[in-house]
Parts: structure tokens; C-alpha cells; sequence
């Protein structure tokens, strides 16, 4: 027999290969080949199920080709193909036994489950909303009382999308498929193209659309109209904002590598045809970052991180940072303590919270110390941005009282910087003591219960003197804490927080570790280290570094150092452990050997002298205009490099955020950040709803069902944001396949 030849009727949609339907005055029409076999109402679900079933179970189709033309649960198919295989056709109209329970699913509470159903919300949700059991929304649905109304929702594959951007090269380019609109735009005829969505499966990196809301929350979009100048071509600020965000948390790193990119795809995350090119995007970053633009908008939003949590603002971790650099330019080199090397590099000065999260950064051509950053510009500006600072009368009344604190490594450590902070502006400061004297008595130190920043409890034997460091003219008093570790090493921190207890300033204090895991996660997964143009600066004629001479000899001077103490140390060893006299030739032998190693002392102690003579005489830095012609360089401009990193830290924040909120499903954050980062590469569904102006964003089953319970629990949360796309008007809704 002649096999049917594989035709559907004008405007169906075809379920499989001689299977279509037609949705049309409010019913179903089932066709096979162009032959009408079937119908039902829209509404009717039990109808519904038990054709579908039929379908499946007669092998016409597959369970998935139910799924993606009804947009119905993968859970609610499997189980209407098992019933209709167990019981047959009569099993989906034959009424269930109920205990009455009608007086909860009143009219209004089913009209509204149904609202929400038909907006895409799951039935744990809807039961949330309407406070009332899942159960018993389930049993609605199931006995018919609740209607669930199946949409079909028509769209293009990855395959199709794909197909079409490529035909598209010839015109204008790949995946240019608003030819008109781009065209008036290089014209001048049109600017800022409106972000319109369609319906569409399977794009790729579609589950960073998750992170829209946590992006928008932390500021990606704050104050954007007021600092920087509207684009005036295809693109506008927010699609390049939202797009260098996804950028950030799908970890492309660089804009080059954004090039390797289906930039159809990612034009779909923006509502556009495609994404901008490469040196479109370049252009956009300069046009932003012209002005020192991206600086001043990463001032706006450390004003606003700090006010949106001042209980973290009150003590601050700065910490430096060495970019190295390997380009041809003659930068000065800087000791990189992460590689133990000095390398040539530009010093970078964060300032975060006490959770690890960046508030600001600090840029410097050449690296004037900490204390010099500190006190000229991150103190300065602390001043001006901390929020519920004590007031003039609060410090007057509590000669104690402190306006907040710094925490920092041994760079900072100086008593006339701690004395000149806190007599000038009440600033307490806190690091490790740099020269700690002799141990304290073991007796001193108390065993104490200690809640870290993590909320976990540790044990630490901690002591507490107060003690005077510094010269008596230039000198401070000073609280010193001392923890005393199992190797009987104590470990020595001096605060001028005079109103700290000694477990908060130990809580403090270790917990200046978070901002160097900052540093590690954001050099792994955010590329803080890399380089985002060649484009260079002069430097001031007046700038000083370290002449090359004196670095020269501080090299020479330290090695001597080093060999005088091991030859030393040899030399102290064999005059406490002399050789027997009466054995003449095992003596003799110790005798030389003393003999030549006290001699060697005496030459590196002249050597040593000579160095540290000539040393002084030699200036340690030097003005640029006196540098030799050759070791004379130019500074890298870093305009591009502060916009890129503001929206980094937004980025990170952000993720932090998400992080957070399922952190406990998740076995602590780093299994939160480990999903957050599987998801926001995974693929997912974009489904407008424009009547309604809704954005369905579906996402895609993960790889366990543990992951998936964890989606879930997200997905509540980020429903609840009720975060509308940036510059549209369309409302965000999130579901995953299968969701119940």
C-alpha cells in the first residue's frame, strides 16, 4: 500500500510526520494527513489527555512531541499515556470519589488559580499566592473544577534560527534580520532599536536571563541616564549594559572573545537580531568610558552599596592588587607576594566589606605605597560615602568613639598613620603588629568561643594587653590582641578601635582572608587581570619611582644579608660544638673551618658596609624626567578598564546575591555559585506573551533532580522580584520544563 504522503492542512501545526492540529474558535481539530479525526473544546482538558494518550500509546507520536506543541508538563504526559494504557479511554471520564472538600476551591479562588495558570505560574506558586494546600489545587485540576487552558505556543529551533541568520549574510550580515531599522539607523534616520521578543526554543545561554533581576538590584542600571550620554545608533545603553552583565556571569572574558559567539543567539537575550559586532561594542565601551565616565558611575553605585547596607559599611578591608603586565613598556616592576617575584605590573587598591564584596577600586600608574592611597584618596572618600557616621557632637561626648574602621595587611602597618587617622578624623585602624616583642605568658590567653563572619563557632585561646607602639614623640596607644595557635606561635594584632572587644577584633581581622579569595575568585572566573585596550597615557613629568640604581643595590644589599646569616649561624653552630682536642686531625679540620668562615663573615660585613654607604648616598626615587631616556615609559589607559571592572563587580554582586538566597539548599555558597554558574550557560525557552505583556523565560531540566529542586527554589525568588526586562514593559515570568 501506498504510503500517505506527508501533507498537513494550510495553518496547522504539525505534532509528527502525518499527525497535525488547528486551534480555531475555541476548539482543537486533530487532522491525520489532511483527514479531520477529532476535536474537543479548548477547555477540555480530560478530552484532551485522553486523545494525546491515544496518540502515544497507538505509536503516531512521542511524549515529546506532546510537550513542545502544548507547552504541557513532561510529568502530566507520562502519566495520562500510563492510565490511558491501563484502564483505556473511559479512565479519564469516570468521576473520582471526594470528601467534600469543594468549600475551599471557592469560584473566586478557582478564577484566579486559573489566571495564574494561564500566566505560567506552577501549582506550588499559585498556592502560595492564594494560601491554600498544593494538594488541593492539584485535585482541582485534576477533577476538572480548575481549568487548565493549553496554549500553543508556535516558535523556531535553534536548527531554524540558525538557517535563517545565515541567509541573512549576503544583505547585511549574519543574523540581521531588521534590515530597516539598521539601515535608517546608519543613515541617522533612526536611533535605539526597541527590544521586541519572539518566541523561541533552546537559545543558547538563555539561563543568564535569571540573573536580570539580582543585576538591576545592584545597580546595573542605577543612575545610568544621569552619567552617562544616550547612544545615538541601533543600540542603546541598557542592551549594551544587560549584554556586558551576561557577559560577566557566562564568563566570556574578553570582547574578543564575545567574536566566537552565534551572535543571533545572544541578539535574542536583548530583544534584538543579533548582538553588537566586536569593534561595534569596542566603540560603544569608549564612547561610555570617554571622560572618566565609568569611574564616576563606579562612585555613584559604592554610594549606593553602602547605603543599601550600611551594616557593612562600617568596617572596610583594603587590600593591594599587582595587574601583571607583559607588553614591551618599561613599567615599574612591583613584588607580587602570590608569585613571590617582583614583576612588572600595575597596583590596583580594593576597598570591600567584611563579606568579601568590592565597594571601589583605586588605580595607580605607580605604586605610592598603601599608607600614601589611604591617606590621599580611599580616606577621603570613605568620609564623603559612609552612611550613619557618628556626628561631631556623638565624638565630642565619647572620646572613644569611632567613626569606622580599616583593616589591612602589614603595608599599612605605621603608629603615626594609626595616630594621625584617629586624631584627625576618629578613624580606628587595625592590622598585624609588623614588630611584636617578646611572647606573652601562656597563662594569659583564655580559651574562647568565636563566631566567624561565616556563622561558624571555632575555639581560639586570645589575650589582651593594651600597648604603646611607635617613637614617644609620634608614637599611639594601642589595643593588642594576641591569639595563641598549637605550635605555640602567637599571633600578634594591634587596633586603635578602642571600644573593640578582643573577639570582634579577632572576628575582624581573620576575616581579611574573604578579600583574598575575592582577589582568586574573581581573577579565575572574571579576568579582573585582564587587559581591555593597548591604548596608553603619558605620565606626569613629576610622578617619582624607585631609581633603578638604589633598587639595584637594596637587591645586593638583601642577598648579603642573607648569606651573613646562614654563614653565621654555621659559624655560631661549631663554636658550640667544639672538636675534641685529643683527635688532632678531626680538631684541626674544625679549627680551619672556623677560621675561614669567621674570615668570610668579616669580608660580607665590609661588603655589606660598603653597599649601605653608598646606598645613602644615592636618592631612592627619582622623577620621571630624570629617568635614562630607555627606561623612561608610558602609563596604560585605563578608562575602559574602570567601566569594564564597575560592571564586574555589579556582576559579581549580583551572583553573590543569588547565591545567598539558595545557599542553604545548596550545601553553603560555593554549591550555590557551582549551580548559578551551570545555569546562567545553560540553554532555555523565550516565550513572550505580548497581549499580556509577558516574557516567559523557561528553563531547561538540569542534569540530577537535586539541581532541579534547587532551580525551583530560585525560581520562586526570582517570580517574586516582579522584574519587568529592562526598557520594556514586558513582566519577567520563570518556569522550568516540567515544573508541577
Amino acid at each position: 500500500m501506498q504510503e500517505l504522503l506527508p501533507l498537513i492542512p494550510h495553518g496547522a501545526n504539525r505534532i509528527s510526520e502525518n499527525l497535525s492540529v488547528i486551534h480555531e474558535n475555541g476548539e482543537w481539530v486533530y487532522f491525520h494527513g489532511c483527514l479531520p479525526i477529532f476535536n474537543h473544546s479548548e477547555n477540555d482538558m480530560k478530552s484532551f489527555r485522553m486523545i494525546s494518550s491515544s496518540f502515544i500509546n497507538n505509536g503516531i507520536c512521542k511524549n515529546i512531541d506532546i510537550i513542545k506543541v502544548f507547552n504541557v508538563s513532561k510529568s502530566s504526559v507520562i502519566r495520562s499515556s500510563q492510565k490511558f494504557k491501563d484502564n483505556g479511554s473511559c479512565a479519564f471520564f469516570s468521576n473520582k470519589k471526594t470528601r467534600g472538600s469543594a468549600t475551599i476551591l471557592t469560584p473566586a479562588i478557582i478564577e484566579k488559580a486559573e489566571d495564574f495558570l494561564y500566566y505560567g505560574f506552577s501549582c506550588s506558586e499559585i498556592a502560595k499566592k492564594l494560601k491554600i494546600k498544593v494538594g488541593t489545587l492539584r485535585k482541582g485540576i485534576s477533577d476538572g473544577r480548575v481549568k487548565r487552558t493549553v496554549r500553543l505556543l508556535s516558535g523556531t529551533n535553534k536548527s531554524e534560527r540558525s538557517l535563517i541568520d545565515s541567509k541573512k549574510v549576503e544583505e547585511m550580515g549574519v543574523a540581521c534580520t531588521r534590515p530597516g531599522e539598521r539601515l535608517l539607523a546608519a543613515l541617522g534616520l533612526f536611533s535605539l532599536a526597541e527590544s521586541k521578543f519572539t518566541a523561541c526554543y533552546d537559545v543558547s545561554n538563555a539561563g543568564v536571563l535569571a540573573a536580570l533581576p539580582a543585576l538591576a538590584l545592584n545597580g546595573l542600571y542605577h543612575d545610568v541616564e544621569n552619567v552617562f550620554d544616550e547612544f545615538t545608533g541601533y543600540y542603546s545603553i541598557t542592551q549594551v549594559l544587560t549584554l556586558l552583565g551576561f557577559m560577566a556571569l557566562c564568563r566570556i572574558k574578553t570582547v574578543e572573545k564575545l567574536g566566537q559567539e552565534p551572535p543571533g543567539e545572544w541578539g535574542k537575550l536583548l530583544g534584538l537580531d543579533r548582538m553588537p559586532g566586536v569593534k561595534c561594542l569596542r566603540d560603544k565601551l569608549t564612547e561610555l568610558s570617554k571622560e572618566n565616565r565609568g569611574s564616576e558611575w563606579g562612585e555613584v553605585l559604592s554610594q549606593k552599596w553602602m547605603n543599601d547596607y550600611p551594616e557593612l559599611a562600617g568596617v572596610l578591608y583594603i587590600d593591594g592588587h599587582v595587574r601583571l603586565y607583559g607588553g614591551k613598556e618599561n613599567i615599574p616592576k612591583q613584588y607580587v607576594s602570590r608569585e613571590r617575584l617582583c614583576l612588572r605590573g600595575m597596583m590596583d587598591f580594593w576597598v570591600n566589606d567584611m563579606l568579601g564584596q568590592p565597594f571601589f577600586v583605586v588605580r595607580k600608574d605607580i605604586n605610592p605605597g598603601m599608607i600614601s592611597v589611604l591617606r590621599d584618596d580611599i580616606v577621603p572618600q570613605l568620609l564623603k560615602d559612609i552612611p550613619n557616621q557618628p556626628s561631631e557632637e556623638e565624638l565630642k561626648a565619647n572620646k572613644l568613639l569611632h567613626r569606622f574602621v580599616l583593616v589591612f595587611d602589614r603595608e599599612g602597618y605605621s603608629p603615626v598613620f594609626f595616630k594621625e587617622m584617629w586624631t584627625k578624623h576618629r578613624i580606628a585602624c587595625m592590622t598585624y603588629h609588623k614588630y611584636p616583642k617578646e611572647d606573652w605568658k601562656e597563662e594569659e590567653f583564655k580559651e574562647t568561643a568565636v563566631t566567624l563572619v561565616s556563622g561558624e563557632t571555632v575555639e581560639m585561646k586570645l589575650a589582651e594587653r593594651g600597648s604603646f607602639i611607635g617613637n614617644k614623640k609620634d608614637g599611639v596607644w594601642v589595643k593588642e590582641v594576641r591569639k595563641l595557635t598549637n605550635s605555640g606561635h602567637q599571633t600578634s594584632i594591634v587596633s586603635t578601635g578602642y571600644m573593640i572587644n578582643l573577639i570582634t577584633i579577632a572576628v575582624l581581622m581573620f576575616a581579611r582572608w574573604c578579600q583574598e579569595n575575592f582577589f582568586n575568585y574573581m581573577m579565575q572566573h572574571f579576568a579582573i587581570d585582564s587587559l581591555i585596550d593597548y591604548n596608553k597615557k603619558e605620565v606626569s613629568d613629576t610622578d617619582k619611582v624607585i631609581s633603578r640604581e638604589w633598587r639595584q643595590l637594596e637587591k645586593n644589599k638583601n642577598s648579603l644579608n642573607g648569606k651573613l646569616t646562614r654563614q653565621r649561624s654555621r659559624f655560631y653552630d661549631f663554636t658550640l660544638n667544639p672538636m675534641i682536642e685529643t683527635d688532632t686531625k678531626k680538631y684541626k679540620e674544625w679549627e680551619k673551618t672556623k677560621i675561614d668562615l669567621a674570615e668570610e663573615i668579616n669580608i660580607l660585613t665590609e661588603k655589606l658596609k660598603y653597599i649601605k654607604e653608598k646606598q645613602e648616598k644615592i636618592k631612592k626615587h627619582v622623577i620621571i624626567s630624570e629617568l635614562p631616556e630607555k627606561e623612561q615609559f608610558k602609563a596604560l589607559d585605563s578608562s575602559k578598564k574602570n567601566l569594564v571592572d564597575v560592571i564586574k563587580m555589579v556582576s559579581y554582586r549580583a551572583e553573590t546575591a543569588m547565591g545567598n538566597l539558595i545557599a542553604n539548599d545548596c550545601g553553603g555558597l560555593s554549591g550555590a555559585r557551582a549551580l548559578l554558574q551551570t545555569l546562567f550557560v545553560s540553554e532555555a525557552d523565550i516565550l513572550p506573551d505580548n497581549d499580556k505583556k509577558i516574557l516567559n523565560i523557561r528553563f531547561h531540566n538540569l542534569s540530577t533532580r537535586a539541581l532541579d529542586l534547587q532551580l525551583d527554589k530560585l525560581i520562586i525568588h526570582l517570580n517574586d522580584s516582579e522584574m519587568k526586562y529592562p526598557g520594556t514593559h514586558m513582566l519577567l515570568r520563570y518556569t522550568r520544563i516540567g515544573e508541577n
